[in-house]
């Protein structure tokens, strides 16, 4: 696939090293020549000093052509138009946006293309990890956290019970995506019989992970 990543800071270096590594044909974009120190001595993927809205910079780097683009500055400006232009002018068939402050995640979303917000990701994530109730901790999350998937580790109280009374579906239920005994992985379903220890990985919402706490937490009536 021959991606275009305007910016090579941590991220777009990063990024572009990746992509290199999976075997596309990379371009890098960044208005300051110094900045493409910042990609390892092995990467040889192409770079291109000049500024991103420049549209000479934009065709020496092949976006007439391209079938991928990452605007990946610490500019939310920069990296809104250039996204913009990628998609609507040069039809780009996939084009990513960074999010760099959050106040600024408004005007990228309403552009339409999918926007990776790192200061908003990272918060939500430290926020799953200190806060999220006992049932569960955070694996996953989806959209802005309103769905994520969970690890539980199933409790000697529920030795012998069947998924899905721990898993009953609803607005506040949850859905088994996977369970891990003694190593093995399998994809559980409602009959399957739980065992202490038993690793599960469930999707629900946060709600949903509160009330599973208060399920496992519960008595088991025989």
């Amino acid at each position: 696939m021959k991606v275009i990543v305007v910016g090579c800071g941590r991220v777009g270096s990063a990024l572009a090293y990746r992509l290199y590594q999976k075997g596309h044909q990379v371009t890098v974009v960044d208005p300051v020549t110094e900045a493409f120190e910042n990609l390892p001595p092995d990467f040889r993927g192409r770079t291109i000093t000049g500024e991103a809205l420049n549209q000479d910079v934009l065709h020496r780097a092949g976006i007439k052509k391209a079938e991928a683009l990452a605007a990946v500055t610490n500019s939310d400006a920069l990296n809104a138009v250039v996204a913009h232009v990628a998609h609507a002018v040069y039809h780009v068939p996939r084009v990513v946006v960074r999010n760099y402050d959050p106040r600024w995640r408004p005007l990228h979303e309403q552009l339409g293309l999918p926007v990776v917000s790192s200061a908003s990701w990272g918060a939500q994530r430290l926020e799953e990890l200190l806060c999220s109730p006992a049932a569960g901790q955070p694996v996953l999350s989806a959209g802005h956290g309103e769905v994520g998937v969970y690890e539980v580790t199933v409790p000697v109280s529920w030795q012998g019970r069947r998924l899905a009374d721990l898993c009953p579906p609803g607005p506040d239920g949850c859905l088994p995506v996977a369970l891990v005994r003694a190593g093995q992985a399998r994809l559980p379903t409602g009959d399957t019989a739980l065992e202490a220890g038993d690793v599960l990985y469930l999707s629900t919402t946060p709600a949903g992970l509160t009330t599973l706490g208060q399920r496992l937490g519960q008595p088991v009536e025989e």
